[in-house]
């Protein structure tokens, strides 16, 4: 079975020494000009930072480095692809290849096995390194390039409604049933008219409500503040409205935000557009797979024809075409026009249609 689809070992290696090589290479140039450009506009808000110096400007480069290999590996796969085949039209090599009996779908046989293996190592590095690298980033952007507390799992200033009222909770601790809040206020509204302010240090979950010990209460109307004590506040609201406030899919991995995902859809809350991120946590680095497909026009025809040049802005042109598609389709399940699974997959199995027919009938 082997042999029938990689007929010679040594040409194999051959063909994916030469993509891997030009990938990479593509992809260090990208991430250089890319991450040389994005420090001239935030290098000086990370210094302006007091304690501030060149070991946080290291630590950004590091985070930021990450996000754009994972932004740069399917552009940077789509350009290997199409040098790697332009450079082998005009050696002849493909015709050499073609005259010994192979056909289409053998020539771009190693170049697809590699595709393989560059998404897979792809999925891997965006789950295990990029989605913390988003977290973190996102955090230490928050704080204006502060230092950044450590993460115990805790979530802060997260707000909540109410009905009319709105919940501001400085911290929360724990998950469920055990939850534990740190620096409530509650403002009770009154058909959009502020009518007290509730000040509390902590709550805990009790029945259906939160119990407030220590409580005060700001009257706006005269103007007079009451001590309460232990009282009950915010009825009906659940610890998932806290903890569950905000989901950042691109700063989780694939089996957390599926966790996440699970749990909002038990508290009956909506999760199309995650779910639609968590399809797209596969189909994005399996995007690698398409661009041997997309690019393969520029391997077959006659390189003296004057048209390699033509035939390898078409194969470009249908690889960014996939990524706009791409990018608009997930943009339309976020605003639920597309169902999850479409958004994330229709462009991939759409362009694969049209990668297998340019190359069918360019093949004819």
């Amino acid at each position: 079975m082997l042999s029938a689809i990689f007929p010679s070992r040594t040409v194999a290696l051959y063909m994916v020494r030469l993509f891997l090589v030009r990938t990479f290479g593509i992809v260090a140039g990208l991430v250089l000009v890319l991450l040389t450009l994005n420090l001239l506009s935030e290098s000086g808000k990370i210094l302006a930072v007091p304690g501030n110096g060149q070991d946080q400007i290291w630590t950004y480069v590091s985070l930021r480095g990450a996000e754009l290999i994972a932004f740069a590996v399917p552009y940077s796969v789509l350009l290997g692809t199409i040098l790697t085949l332009m450079q082998m039209n005009q050696n002849s090599e493909i015709i050499a290849l073609k005259s010994s009996g192979l056909s289409a779908h053998q020539v771009l046989a190693p170049l697809l096995l590699a595709s393989v293996g560059v998404a897979l190592a792809s999925f891997a590095f965006n789950d295990r390194v990029v989605t913390r690298a988003t977290a973190t980033l996102g955090r230490w952007q928050d704080l204006d390039y502060a230092a950044v507390p450590v993460d115990r799992g805790e979530r802060t200033d997260v707000w909540v409604r109410n009905g009319d009222d709105l919940l501001e909770v400085d911290r929360i601790r724990g998950h469920g049933n055990a939850a534990r809040l740190s620096g409530v206020t509650l403002y009770d509204r009154t058909g959009g008219n502020l009518m007290a302010i509730l000040r509390a240090p902590h709550a805990r979950r009790e029945g259906n409500a939160w119990r407030v010990d220590d409580a005060t209460r700001f009257d706006v109307a005269s103007g007079k503040q009451t001590k309460l004590g232990s009282v009950l506040i915010a009825p009906g609201v659940g610890p998932d409205q806290f903890t569950l406030a905000t989901v950042d899919a691109d700063g989780l991995s694939f089996r957390a935000l599926r966790s996440a995902i699970d749990d909002l859809d038990a508290a009956g809350r909506p999760t199309k557009a995650l779910e639609g991120a968590l399809w797209h946590k596969l189909s994005g680095p399996l995007s690698a797979l398409l661009m041997p497909l997309l690019g393969a026009v520029a391997a077959f025809g006659i390189a003296r024809s004057g048209k390699l040049f033509v035939r390898a802005v078409i194969g470009m042109a249908l690889g960014f075409t996939y990524f706009v598609a791409d990018n608009f389709a997930l943009a339309m399940g976020n605003l639920g026009a597309y169902p999850p699974f479409l958004a994330a997959w229709a462009p991939f199995l759409l362009f694969f249609l049209i990668g297998e027919a340019v190359l069918i009938r360019t093949e004819e």
